[in-house]
């Protein structure tokens, strides 16, 4: 018996390393795919049975039997992933996709404070990737006008206007008086205006669009602010091409390179866009390279660059009289000064250049600094004339955020500066059939803009987020007339705008857990842009003022359903003093001045609802949403000569404007979505004697997706524009000069393309 015995725990003590080796422990950690954010909470499970819950840093540690084929990783709002070959030693990086957009989830960087949207008191709206995704890559229009209380023009392919509450009362053309960022890093210049149209719309993959005067953390503005990011692969190489054909000889052709791992990501992208025009003179042809980086080179530093390279060409077919418009909607401005006749037309060559750096000292200190170069220049001939535009600028930017308490409360300051310088040299000519004639003027512009910020925010008691922020703007031109046709001499101008201080004041409550109100005051300072302070016929608009303006607003935003309902409400009101208007005059040039003052009342609001969100099912998804804005937008104080236009509607603002979308798709890879948007009737002069009819246009694409390898993925697609076949003018000319109001869009078009994605 003592034999036996000594034999069973000889075999014990030999079997207990077998036992050990029976069972491995797998490490890990969970990030959201698009903002790389830790995922607390997530469930890991092994087909075998153990579990665990990831911590506040996306970590797991799970010990399974060797015998353990997969671990399935689900987390509320993203699709499930699961891990295979789990004998490979290390960390795994597991990023989660997320599926239905749940507020508590979505991350924003709104005033810096790079919280969930439900905790960010402010109207903000977010277009991601899968809204951007919906329509070709022709255009930012459509994508953006599903927005509530944004409306974006093109008067002609890629001639973008730009209008948050109404600004587009001062932007003929062009956008003005918003400010935009790229990746952190200013793409609106030091003389207020943005070649948003350098950008291929494929090179932007996130948009978050700041309402109303942002006052403190954006300096001076009145419209609002918009941060572009770019795409960005989070794991992993890929190469893709893609290329999509349409009507009317739209082409659209792209080549990227994307890398992503724990220590950084790149995209080097090019793209090429081409367009024969639905109207006469009206083609386009642009091609963009970018490359941006990011990388971790600490668990301290992050850097960032920025390099954009593009080259612009398109064509102007001039607006249209209400009797040209409903002849023919195809044809240009005609006469001894057509669009054809003068090649009316911009040819725009730029280079951007930004550098970012983020650098956390310790838990309570962090800084990002950016800077920036650009040259960009521009021959734009025009009906009557011709300019030569070359501009190279300067700027930076830089902001430090301190976590501290007071008391017992967490605080958080935020507080830093911005300053841009740029240099322009202007020529106008006379313009003989498309190519420069005699010299009208020769001018040299300093532009300089700068800005001061400070912001605390608090958490108070029951949940309450209080914000407080102030910034100092200033701005000044220096124009220098080199040479005037008529007199020959010279001389200089110099306009400063002296520093106004912008305050912000904001809270936020939550009611529950799903559900937050949030209400703010602040103020805005908007100067004139270098164009509306020296037009292309020669003068100089030495009397115009800086608009002033303060915003009220509340809002209620929320999810329900376990995340498939979501919706986001906002009221505000916005006085606005000095309000800067244009109008056209007899060549055809826009002239700007201030009037009194405008009251702008309106109410915007969005939502969505997930009627099916199950990758398992055959139908996986199956989701309704949209927008309503109203806008009850009034001048006030307003004397035009002997007529007084106080009580009139804002020009070129529609009381009423809707989106109704509808997203579907399946376990099999098909998808179709489909968007339609309603306009109410603009008033297009400021005495509001003629009106663009209101109109309705629905959009839809379909296609397929395919995984068709382990490493080749296809999609292929189709879809149209105005299936409903609408006569609309997308991009009027307000206040225009004999009646030429109307920049007619195209009729139902179609295109249809493909793309390939092959991960190294």
């Amino acid at each position: 018996m003592r034999t036996n015995a000594s034999y069973t725990l000889l075999f014990i003590l030999l079997g207990i390393p077998q036992l050990l080796l029976a069972q491995i422990t797998v490490q890990g950690r969970v990030r959201d795919a698009r903002s790389l954010r830790p995922l607390e909470g997530a469930a890991v499970t092994a087909n075998t049975g153990p579990q665990a819950l990831t911590a506040a840093d996306g970590s797991y540690h799970l010990t399974v039997p060797d015998t353990t084929a997969f671990l399935l990783i689900t987390y509320l709002g993203f699709a499930p992933d699961t891990l295979t070959d789990l004998q490979q030693p290390g960390v795994r990086q597991t990023l989660l996709q997320p599926t239905v957009a749940v507020l508590q989830e979505v991350q924003v960087q709104g005033y810096e404070t790079n919280r969930p949207l439900l905790q960010t008191a402010g109207a903000i709206s977010v277009i991601d990737s899968e809204v951007l995704n919906r329509f070709d890559e022709s255009s930012l229009v459509r994508a953006v006008n599903t927005v509530p209380g944004v409306r974006m023009d093109e008067r002609a392919p890629a001639s973008y206007r730009l209008s948050i509450r109404g600004s587009t009362l001062r932007s003929p053309y062009g956008i003005r008086n918003i400010k935009l960022y790229f990746n952190g890093i200013p793409l609106t210049e030091a003389n207020g205006t943005t070649a948003l149209n350098l950008l291929d719309p494929a090179n932007i993959g996130h948009i978050e669009i700041l309402k109303g005067p942002t006052a403190s953390i954006y300096g001076a503005g009145t419209g609002g602010t918009i941060l572009l990011e770019p795409m960005r692969l989070n794991q992993g190489q890929q190469l893709e091409v893609n290329a999509t054909t349409g009507s009317y000889g739209y082409r659209h052709y792209g080549a990227s390179y994307s890398a992503g791992s724990e220590k950084g990501n790149l995209l080097v992208q090019y793209t090429r866009q081409q367009y024969d025009g639905y109207r006469e003179q009206s083609a386009v042809d642009r091609k963009v390279l970018l490359l941006s980086s990011e990388f971790y080179t600490s668990a301290k530093r992050t850097i960032a660059a920025n390099i954009i390279y593009s080259d612009l060409y398109y064509e102007l077919p001039g607006g249209l009289t209400r009797e040209q418009y409903a002849q023919n909607p195809r044809q240009a401005r005609s006469g001894m000064f057509g669009s054809v006749a003068q090649n009316a037309s911009i040819t725009q060559d730029g280079l951007n250049i930004g550098l970012k750096q983020t650098y956390t000292f310790n838990s309570n200190w962090r800084n990002t600094t950016a800077i920036y170069g650009l040259h960009r220049f521009k021959d734009n001939p025009f009906n009557t004339d011709y300019e030569r535009n070359t501009d190279q600028e300067m700027g930076g930017r830089t902001s430090f955020v301190h976590n501290s308490r007071v008391g017992s409360l967490p605080v958080t300051y935020t507080f830093g500066g911005e300053f841009q310088r740029g240099f322009q040299t202007a020529r106008t000519y006379d313009n003989k059939g498309g190519t420069p004639d005699s010299l009208r003027t020769d001018d040299e512009v300093v532009s300089k803009a700068g800005f001061l910020f400070a912001q605390a925010e608090v958490e108070l008691p029951a949940g309450i987020i209080a914000t407080a922020a102030l910034s100092l703007n200033d701005a000044q031109y220096q124009i220098t007339r080199l040479r005037q046709a008529l007199t020959g001499n010279g001389y200089q101008y110099t306009r400063n705008f002296n520093a106004v201080l912008s305050p912000r004041l904001a809270l936020l409550k939550p009611l529950t857990n799903q559900v937050s109100v949030h209400a703010s005051i602040s103020s805005g300072f908007s100067p004139p842009t270098e164009e509306e302070i020296l037009p292309s016929d020669g003068s100089f608009n030495t009397g115009l003022e800086a608009e002033k303006g303060t915003n009220y607003e509340a809002g209620i935003r929320g999810f329900a359903g376990h995340g498939k309902l979501n919706f986001d409400v906002v009221g505000f009101y916005f006085r606005l003093k000095e309000t800067i208007v244009s109008r056209q005059d007899l060549s055809g040039v826009a002239i700007f001045r201030n009037v009194g003052s405008t009251r702008q009342a309106g109410l915007e609001t969005s939502i969505s609802y997930a009627l099916v969100n199950d990758p398992a099912l055959p139908l996986s998804l199956l989701k309704v949403w949209g927008s309503y804005t109203y806008s009850h937008f009034r001048f006030q104080d307003y004397q035009k000569d002997a007529t007084d236009l106080s009580g009139n509607q804002l020009t070129g603002v529609a009381p009423n404007t809707a989106t109704l979308a509808l997203d579907a798709a399946a376990k099999n890879g098909l998808y179709l979505n489909v968007t339609g948007n309603y306009v109410d009737e603009i008033p297009l002069n400021d005495e509001n004697t003629v009106f663009a009819a209101s109109y309705v246009v629905v959009g839809a694409r379909a296609g397929w997706r395919k995984q068709l390898a382990k490493q080749l993925a296809l999609e292929m697609f189709v879809g149209g524009d105005n299936l409903t076949d609408q006569q609309y003018s997308l991009g009027n000319d307000l206040n225009a000069f004999g009646g030429r109001f109307y920049q007619p869009a195209p009729d139902r078009t179609w295109y249809g393309g493909l793309s390939l994605k092959y991960k190294l």
